[in-house]
């Protein structure tokens, strides 16, 4: 798929053609077909992630939603993740739509940013400004 967005050497009737294949196989509505078609025919559908995420975060500000996203050490359950949203809920004061990542490197503990706003009560960090506090002292 990103061959096709963003290789040069096709030309825009085969990347529209090629478009409008997978629309149709994916029965997308007509309105989305029309659009990924004059995007393919103005050559901009590199930028078909951006129009996503930006369409996606209108749709969010619309619905008086706030997108967090939480990088944790291990998966969260069921009960954890309901708990979470709860709290940031009541912390930001409007629904939460939370967008949860694992990563095992941060040992324990969770990330969280909303905005340009981020709280890091991971292991990792807690580990290296303890590092950098006895570099400073000794």
């Amino acid at each position: 798929m990103l061959r096709l967005i963003r290789s040069p050497v096709l030309s825009r009737g085969e990347q529209a053609k090629a478009i409008g294949v997978l629309a149709e196989r994916a029965e997308l509505s007509a309105l989305v077909r029309d659009f990924l078609a004059v995007i393919a025919r103005n050559r901009r559908l590199f930028a078909v992630p951006a129009i996503i995420e930006a369409f996606l975060h209108k749709l969010a500000a619309r619905r008086g939603e706030v997108n967090a996203q939480v990088t944790t050490a291990h998966a969260l359950s069921e009960t954890q993740l309901a708990t979470l949203n709860e709290q940031l809920r009541r912390s930001i004061g409007s629904r939460v739509s939370v967008d949860v990542r694992v990563d095992p490197e941060l040992i324990g503990g969770m990330i969280v940013r909303v905005g340009s706003r981020m709280v890091d009560g991971s292991i990792k960090s807690k580990l290296q400004r303890l590092q950098l506090a006895m570099k400073s002292v000794a």
